[in-house]
């Protein structure tokens, strides 16, 4: 069986948890991504920051990105999935959690990043759909 550490993309980019928004989206605009996962200063994973977060959550609040700090946008405990976790596991947790990108995890490191597209071209057509119509709802 085909694991997260096979499909996923290797050495992901962090951003600092005190790092500016302002920061996050110029790291993302340069990665060309749209989603970063956050990293405390013990380097272990914090929550993920999307494009949308900074323009739905700070921009249409009126806030300034350039004096929000990315720890204010890191909720809750991360949906992760770990390296040896198989594609059953990830679909499981995708569809469950209904998120896109999942954060791979080797002990308490991080070491990529599994999104959807990784997904699908590793899996046949019907799973993938069913991902899609899962995290769609």
């Amino acid at each position: 069986m085909t694991t997260a550490r096979e499909i996923m993309t290797p050495d992901a980019t962090c951003v600092g948890e005190k790092e500016s928004l302002a920061d996050a989206a110029r790291k993302m605009a340069d990665l060309g991504v749209g989603s970063l996962p956050i990293c405390g200063e013990d380097n272990r994973l914090k929550g993920m920051l999307t494009d949308r977060d900074i323009v739905v959550k700070a921009l249409a609040q009126g806030r300034d990105p350039a004096s929000c700090t990315v720890s204010e946008f890191a909720q809750g405990k991360p949906v992760t999935i770990g390296a040896d976790d198989d594609t059953t596991e990830i679909l499981r947790t995708m569809s469950e959690h209904k998120v896109r990108r999942l954060p791979v995890i080797d002990g308490h490191q991080l070491v990529g990043i599994v999104a959807v597209a990784d997904v699908a071209r590793a899996l046949p057509d019907r799973p993938v759909g069913d991902l899609i119509d899962a995290i769609s709802e």
